[in-house]
This record gives structure tokens, C-alpha cells and sequence, in this order.
């Protein structure tokens, strides 16, 4: 059975390599937990409905079309949540679409990619999800809607490893490379752009091919002290943090037994 792994996934390993064991391999629970908000998955179902169910028989849509959009998937939210999406689908229309020449139809909208990669005779299920992807000559661009008001601080090296992953994930479904990864920040209106190039997908196989090569070892998982000690969730079973840390509970599962890939010439 292929390991699986997303870019959430490859960041928290990236970020601390113990941290990745007690949360993965062993399955200790993340007391943090996030619902995503209402006014936000309706947002997102209607951009998808705006941007696929659209006839382009024309060049650009009307604002009614913007209107029609929104009332189809926001009837189960408050008014103020109904006028405050209309609001920001409004603005999104005049700030996105209406200076176009012609709305282009995307590749997909609301979806998941995935690919198998093989490092160290270990196959990878490397997924993630978009919320559209746009077809161009020279790659393909992968679009993610935030509907949060406030913008993060980028960790450059985190950014570049989500890029790398879905660029080896696009080639393989597509044979068509990562152009670019756009964040586009809803209720900000402003577009973040992150090109993609063939380094990205290079740092990514590095990465992974290390956590093959700890998969496949039975050597510690190495905890990474920083910042991040602050927020972290498992710092009582960690040696960086506590000395000497406690034993993980009895729900804690077995470590996983890889089935490895056998490679044929």
C-alpha cells in the first residue's frame, strides 16, 4: 500500500521530523482543530459554479450571472453573511473577471490530484487539493481561494515545498508542468503569485527521499527545536522539551510496517 502524503504532510516533516512521527506514524490527536467557516465554503461553491457552470458563449459573464451564482449556494446563511458574500463575489467580479478580454474555462474546479512517486522502493501517495486549475501553453496554474481576513507570513521554504509537490503531481496526472500557485485572498482582494520552476520540484524530491530513507531506518525521529516548540501539541513526549519526557499513552499506535515496492528492470 502506497505511503500517503500531501503538502501539509511533507511541511510538518520539513518543519520538525519528530513532531511528523508522533502526529503520523504513531497517531497522537492535535488538540487544534478548525471548522471551516460557512460564509467561507459557500464562497468557494460558488466561485466553482461561476467559473464551470458558465455556457462561454460569450467573452465575459454579467454581474447577474455573479448574483445567480451566489443565491444558488447561500441560502442557508445569515443575511449578513448572504450581503457580506455578495459584497466580496461583487468585488472579486470587477477586480478579476470584468478586466479580462474573455473569461477562459478552467481545466477543473473543486478537486483532488493525485500521483504515485517512488523513492527508496517505497511508492508515495502524494495528494492535494485546488480550487481551480488554469490551462496555459507554456504549464498549468493552480489557484487557491483564502477566505480569511488577514493575510499570513509566508515560510519561504514551506511555500516552495507545497509548490514542488504539486508540481510532480501535475506532471504526472497531466504531463504538464506547476506555472504557477496564486492565492487569492477573497475578502483582501488581493492576489498572492508563487512561480513555480523545475528547482521546486528538485527541493521536493530531496525531502522526500529523506523521509524515505527514515521510513526505511529504524534510527530516532530527530525533533527540530524552535519556535515552533511553542506551539506544539506533543512537547511532553519529546526529549528537546522535556527531560525526561513522558511515555506515549496506551492509544498510541504501532509504528507503520512499509510494504516496499519491488522496481523491475
Amino acid at each position: 500500500m502506497p505511503y500517503p502524503l500531501s503538502a501539509t504532510k511533507l511541511q510538518d516533516y520539513h518543519r520538525c521530523p519528530k513532531s511528523y512521527y508522533f502526529k503520523y506514524e504513531r497517531g497522537l490527536k492535535n488538540k487544534a482543530f478548525f471548522v471551516p467557516p460557512a460564509l467561507g465554503k459557500a464562497l468557494h461553491a460558488a466561485l466553482a459554479k461561476i467559473y464551470w457552470d458558465w455556457h462561454y458563449l460569450d467573452p465575459l459573464p454579467k454581474s447577474s450571472w455573479i448574483n445567480e451564482c451566489w443565491e444558488s449556494v447561500s441560502s442557508e446563511l445569515k443575511n449578513e453573511l448572504q450581503d457580506s458574500g455578495l459584497e466580496i463575489l461583487d468585488n472579486y467580479y470587477r477586480q478579476f473577471i470584468l478586466p479580462l478580454i474573455s473569461l477562459r474555462k478552467p481545466l477543473a474546479v473543486e478537486g483532488k490530484i493525485q500521483a504515485i512517486l517512488n523513492f527508496c522502493n517505497i511508492d508515495f501517495k502524494i495528494s492535494g487539493r485546488y480550487d481551480r486549475l488554469d490551462w496555459f501553453e507554456d504549464g498549468v496554474e493552480l489557484i487557491d481561494y483564502k477566505s480569511t481576513k488577514t493575510m499570513p507570513v509566508f515560510a519561504e521554504d514551506e511555500i516552495d515545498l507545497q509548490i514542488g509537490l504539486y508540481y510532480l503531481a501535475l506532471e504526472q496526472k497531466y504531463q504538464r508542468s506547476l506555472k504557477q500557485m496564486s492565492l487569492l485572498y477573497l475578502q483582501l482582494g488581493e492576489a498572492i503569485v508563487f512561480e513555480a520552476t523545475p528547482e521546486h520540484k528538485q527541493q521536493v524530491e530531496k525531502t522526500v527521499g529523506e523521509l524515505a530513507v527514515q521510513l526505511r531506518s529504524d534510527s530516532e525521529w530527530e525533533p527540530n527545536p524552535g519556535e515552533q516548540c511553542a506551539r506544539c501539541t506533543y512537547t511532553r513526549y519529546c526529549p528537546a522539551v522535556t527531560d525526561p519526557p513522558d511515555p506515549l499513552p496506551d492509544q498510541a499506535k504501532e509504528q507503520n510496517h512499509l510494504q516496499l515496492s519491488l522496481l523491475l528492470d
